[in-house]
């Protein structure tokens, strides 16, 4: 018999893990679920085990209602980042505090494909297949061929 995949809730300001027996009510794209907790802070629980992702998914929390984040715009969003290896936070802008802005087309191609059509004050899952994030290479936290969570917020979506 196969084991029963682990699910861990990381919590995108705290980074702190629960073991959590059911996934929570919230959005979920593959093996990842994305809830907003009361304070507006996210969590992501991820099914750790679970098959790497083959296509980027996405699903919206909350639909913006602002104007429309388009290829080639510079982007200020907050984002938690998890992969699924561990279900670990690597990358957090809830965690400092501080939103993120930098262009679109700077990111990776899972960013680039997943954001756009996305309108300013929606919170968006993304689910990123290694292919579409950093490879087999990976990237600092992030081991070769790891699928990768986002749930990104966006605050603004300037022209480039």
């Amino acid at each position: 018999t196969a084991a029963v995949p682990g699910l861990i809730t990381a919590n995108c300001q705290t980074g702190e893990q629960t073991a959590v027996t059911a996934a929570p009510e919230g959005t979920t794209v593959g093996a990842f679920t994305a809830t907003i907790g009361a304070d507006g802070v996210p969590a992501i629980t991820t099914a750790v085990g679970s098959p790497t992702a083959t296509e980027l998914g996405i699903a919206d929390l909350v639909e913006g209602d602002g104007a429309e984040a388009k290829a080639g715009d510079t982007l200020t969003v907050n984002y938690c980042g998890v992969g699924l290896s561990n279900g670990a936070v690597f990358d957090s802008s809830w965690a400092s505090g501080q939103p993120a802005t930098f262009p679109l087309n700077g990111l990776i191609a899972g960013w680039q494909q997943g954001l756009p059509g996305m309108k300013v004050g929606g919170t968006r899952l993304l689910v990123i297949p290694a292919e579409l994030g950093y490879g087999d290479q990976g990237a600092g936290a992030i081991p070769p061929g790891e699928t990768l969570a986002f749930v990104v917020e966006l605050q603004s979506a300037t022209a480039g």
